[in-house]
């Protein structure tokens, strides 16, 4: 809409639309368009002001969708947005789609149907856990990089990273197995590092 109240401020200022329309503000057929809405309502008048969205909207009518836009995966909308509930990715529902329903449709107008039926869902609702100092400590084991071994081979490592919960200072140690007695260790460790055990 600022758009559309740009044009409408320099209409007033005496701009003609072919400067407009150069100046890559807007095209020159909806221009035109705007032009003759903002005579019949008064909006270039000198003492007018200058419309706000509603108005605006209001004015110009909901937008006009040729038909040859109404997507081809449309009549499985149904189908799709149940699909997309269930956690099935894009490239499946083609798929399904192509083979369940005879679909001759892109795959591009199956993602765009997908982010318009995302964009209709709630969002997802997420809780922001909060901890008290020394209350909990998360620990994870990760894929460290691959190092020389004391035998003097490469060998892939793994990183045991805990961290506290309310500050979120870590202890990082690099081990070479996920063995449960490295496992203890390296908590063990990591309780000496922060000199203290979460309650």
């Amino acid at each position: 809409m600022f758009q559309y109240r740009q044009v409408l401020v320099r209409l007033r200022a005496g701009d003609t639309v072919r400067e407009i329309a150069r100046s890559g503000l807007m095209g020159r057929d909806k221009l035109g368009e705007l032009h003759a809405v903002a005579q019949s309502q008064g909006w270039l008048d000198a003492g007018a002001d200058v419309p706000d969205d509603q108005a605006i909207i209001a004015a110009l009518g909901p937008a006009r969708r040729a038909s040859s836009t109404v997507s081809s995966a449309e009549p499985h909308r149904a189908a799709v947005k149940a699909w997309l509930q269930a956690g099935v990715q894009g490239r499946a529902i083609h798929a399904a789609l192509k083979r369940e329903h005879a679909y001759t449709g892109s795959y591009s107008a199956v993602v765009r149907m997908l982010r318009q039926l995302r964009d209709e869902m709630p969002p997802e609702v997420t809780v922001r856990l909060s901890f008290a100092p020394g209350e909990a400590a998360q620990v994870d084991f990760g894929a460290g990089p691959v190092l020389t071994h004391p035998d003097g081979k490469p060998r892939r490592t793994w990183a045991f990273v805990m961290t506290l919960c309310h500050s979120r200072h870590q202890y990082v140690e690099f081990v070479w197995d996920q063995a449960s007695a490295t496992w203890l260790g390296c908590h063990r460790r990591a309780f000496e590092w922060f000199d203290g055990v979460p309650g």
